[in-house]
């Protein structure tokens, strides 16, 4: 069911009828399976239409499988990253509704974030940011877990509160192709994050360059920005 919405064009293609169809069985079996796989979130549908799309879930099953092969297939990558950062680089994957970081190479540096194996925040870091901004809208709701109100945890000073805030900093990050942090998770760690895309454009791991505030200001964050990038096409070919 699952390849068959993936290969379906968008439109009526991906309603319950036209997937039965496609792999030949009643619409009430495939009713049933839609729904589970909903359910799971692995398929998302659109009420308005009917159509389903292929869903959120996929890339945390995703991130779950490919966690240690995409750390030790991205040593190289990171090595080469912090090395001409002179920072540490990281590499989180989508676990749920948070990221893990499952590698971390530091440059040697005597002060140096540390992250490997924690979960964070998805509004208050740039991976976070990364993942919220090349998600679909409903998804990254889901991830920021807003039902109960409109504001997000606060960790520091600058750390953003409010959706209005959150969304124009996320419609920035798709612009620019990165996402950074002025320490808002932790105020001595300073950031930026790219992408590690799959075919279908979405997040399956996230590439990060961290150091102190003191080292990693402002006016490197293009430059860094630039180097994420790199490594993150990188690591996804």
């Amino acid at each position: 069911m699952l390849r068959a919405l993936a290969a379906a064009p968008h439109g009526p293609d991906r309603s319950a009828t036209a997937l039965a169809a496609a792999v030949g069985l009643n619409r009430t079996t495939t009713w049933r399976i839609l729904h589970t796989l909903e359910r799971e979130r692995l398929v998302s549908l659109d009420r308005e239409t009917g159509w389903y799309s292929l869903g959120f879930g996929l890339v945390d099953l995703a991130g779950q499988a490919a966690g240690t092969s995409l750390a030790a297939s991205a040593q190289v990558v990171l090595r080469r990253l912090a090395a001409r950062s002179g920072e540490t680089a990281a590499l989180a994957v989508p676990r749920g509704a948070e990221l893990t970081y499952v590698a971390e190479v530091s440059a040697g540096a005597v002060v140096s974030a540390g992250w490997l194996g924690r979960a964070v925040p998805v509004h208050a870091t740039s991976t976070g940011k990364v993942l919220l901004a090349w998600s679909d809208p409903a998804d990254a709701r889901v991830l920021l877990d807003l039902r109960r109100g409109g504001r997000l945890a606060r960790h520091t000073p600058t750390t953003l509160v409010t959706l209005a805030a959150l969304e124009q900093e996320l419609a920035e990050t798709r612009e620019r192709g990165y996402a950074v942090c002025r320490g808002e998770f932790e105020s001595t760690a300073w950031g930026v994050s790219a992408p590690v895309l799959d075919a279908g454009e979405r997040v399956v791991a996230v590439v990060s360059v961290w150091g102190p505030s003191s080292r990693l200001t402002e006016d490197r964050f293009e430059a860094l920005g630039a180097l994420a990038v790199e490594a993150a096409a990188e690591i996804a070919t």
